[in-house]
């Protein structure tokens, strides 16, 4: 068996009878198709990896911090996609946390700076503690929002760039371990 460092829990917004934001895609399966490929890149730096889904099944967020706290991971990662009231309103990646301190905020600061070299803008990193999966969460945690789904810009970025994208969150995750 291998001898990983850090174990990162990785966790598909919404899933199942839960679609989450819908503009023409469903962010459920933009979720899990981030995740998954975050996830290989991860594994492929030698990280382990757990995933609180790996199709299109339901988890209550409660289910997901549990399934992470559960997993023995070291850092919880939860990627979504943003939406607005109105269509093409706004654009941009931000990044969710309990709160704004370390380590949860580095790793959110983190994540955001690498989306943005690819020309996502960043939104920043906001303090969220009524989010179940960051609140019940028994180590750092993140919420991921990659883009707003109803934005047409931030769509076609996703498309053209899936697997920068995809590194560039699993960069921004692996830089800070590393740097533990």
């Amino acid at each position: 068996m291998a001898d990983y460092i850090y174990t990162i829990f990785l966790d598909a917004g919404h899933g199942g009878s839960d679609p989450g934001a819908v503009y023409g895609r469903q962010e459920k399966d933009d979720t899990l198709a981030l995740t998954l490929s975050v996830g290989g890149i991860l594994e492929s730096y030698g990280f382990r990896v757990v995933y609180s889904r790996t199709e299109d099944i339901y988890e209550s967020p409660y289910q997901k911090a549990a399934k992470g706290n559960a997993s023995g991971a070291d850092i919880f990662i939860s990627i979504h996609r943003n939406s607005s009231p109105y269509p093409n309103q706004y654009s941009g990646v931000e990044s969710l946390v309990y709160n704004e301190w370390l380590p949860a905020g580095t790793i959110a600061t983190n994540i955001n700076r690498q989306l943005e070299r690819i020309g996502y803008r960043n939104l920043g990193v906001n303090a969220r503690p009524n989010l179940v999966v960051l609140r019940r969460s028994e180590m750092p945690a993140v919420l991921v929002e990659v883009g707003f789904i109803n934005n047409d810009k931030d769509n076609a970025l996703l498309d053209a760039q899936f697997d920068a994208t995809a590194r560039a969150i699993a960069d921004g995750i692996a830089g800070t371990l590393w740097s533990w």
